[in-house]
């Protein structure tokens, strides 16, 4: 595996809070080094950090449904909650380096199975780019950084769902549309106790 440098400030970007100065969900050598070569140069891919409250990752999340912020007290118990299942829950986004900011994000988790010889599959969910910078392709990267993760582990196959709408993007992404998803939805959902 190539490693990428130590990602530092420069003085083009002050702003900018490079890798080994934040709490990281995983280690950033996760993601391929491919993804990061075909980024712009003021754009960096990385792994969610326990201080993205402040960096705009729920007003990124916000374009795909409503979301409520839990406060930063919350929101840090969560990614505590998800780094404490290493090897399971990978999140990551793009950061704009001018302004330290998120501008798109994607999760993928791995479900550790009994078949398939004790299978892996990838679950690729929450995928938002920030409508101001749509249409870059940060999702195809989100997308591709994710399922180079899954492969990475070993997942035998790697599923989403999405809107008809989005099917032409993920068939773009690589993916063949397959069966049908089905969802019921708990009429009084309570707040998880943290």
């Amino acid at each position: 595996m190539t490693s990428v440098p130590v990602s530092s400030p420069t003085q083009e970007y002050p702003n900018w809070t490079p890798d080994h100065s934040l709490d990281l969900l995983f280690h950033p050598d996760t993601i391929p080094v491919q993804v990061r070569r075909e980024l712009h140069q003021d754009l960096h891919v990385r792994p969610l950090a326990r201080t993205d409250y402040n960096r705009s990752h729920l007003s990124v999340l916000s374009v795909l449904t409503v979301v409520t912020d839990p406060g930063l007290a919350a929101y840090q118990a969560r990614f505590d909650l998800l780094r404490a299942a290493p090897r399971t829950n990978y999140t990551l986004v793009i950061v704009d380096k001018p302004t330290d900011q998120i501008v798109a994000v994607g999760s993928v988790f791995i479900e550790h199975k009994f078949l398939r010889g004790l299978g892996s599959v990838g679950h690729i969910e929450d995928i938002a780019v920030n409508p101001k910078v749509q249409g870059k392709k940060l999702g195809l990267r989100v997308i591709q950084a994710l399922t180079g993760i899954s492969e990475r582990e070993g997942c035998y196959k790697t599923i989403l769902n999405c809107s008809d709408k989005n099917i032409p993007f993920y068939e773009k992404c690589g993916y063949v549309k397959k069966e049908n998803e089905m969802a019921k939805y708990n009429e009084r959902p309570g707040t998880p106790k943290l």
